[in-house]
């Protein structure tokens, strides 16, 4: 994959730029999987046409980067250093906020877009991002009408799927999600870093934490 550099200079410029460059290498690392359950999202992988301005946004979560990057095994060590070098330049975001969640959540929780509907390569039916979660965090039974994948590039942490069990998953792992399947995460002692794709007609949906009658 190939792209055109920006003309510009201006901050939002260079987020974009620095995004830009992640989504190439997102793409390059997910095919290097070979896995099949990424097939249909990578055949949907939006062709480059140009890219869009994105305005850096910081988050507390990102003072977990260090430590997710010393922790990175060989086969997502050299992403995982271009996100750190490049996390300051990006827009870092939540979905959710109090009372959906707790403040200590949201001190620990934050994604990143590359490809999609705000992402710096625009995608109108699949999405692209990083999820970053800090240690000991549980990330609640939560769904939306997107079909979704995660690939954790560092750190394992234990996932839950509708009725099934906790399960740890080590990092490349494919991890697939159907449509408004219930879903939930929880970290350990190691933060957690991974790749997320959606893929939906509308990508513009939100996430919903299930309420706790209705979590299992």
């Amino acid at each position: 994959m190939r792209r055109t550099p920006l003309a510009g200079d201006s901050s939002a410029d260079r987020a974009a730029e620095a995004a830009a460059d992640l989504a190439v290498q997102a793409f390059e690392l997910l095919t290097a999987l070979h896995a099949s359950a990424l097939r249909w999202f990578l055949d949907g992988w939006p062709a480059f046409s140009g890219v869009r301005s994105v305005e850096p946004k910081s988050l507390p979560v990102l003072r977990w980067l260090p430590r997710v990057r010393d922790a990175a095994p060989p086969f997502s060590a050299p992403f995982i250093g271009a996100l750190a070098a490049t996390a300051s330049r990006l827009a870092w975001q939540r979905s959710y906020t109090t009372p959906e969640v707790s403040r200590a959540f949201l001190e620990n929780y934050g994604w990143t877009e590359f490809v999609g509907l705000t992402g710096p390569t625009a995608g109108d039916h699949l999405a692209c991002g990083a999820l970053l979660l800090g240690p000991r965090l549980t990330y609640p039974p939560h769904r939306h009408e997107a079909e979704e994948i995660y690939v954790p590039l560092a750190g394992t942490a234990a996932w839950k799927r509708a009725d099934e069990s906790w399960r740890e998953w080590p990092p490349g792992t494919v991890i697939h999600h159907a449509r408004y399947e219930p879903h939930a995460m929880q970290t350990g002692e190691s933060p957690l870093l991974a790749l997320y794709l959606w893929r939906s007609n509308n990508l513009g949906q939100k996430s919903r934490i299930d309420p706790p009658s209705r979590a299992r």
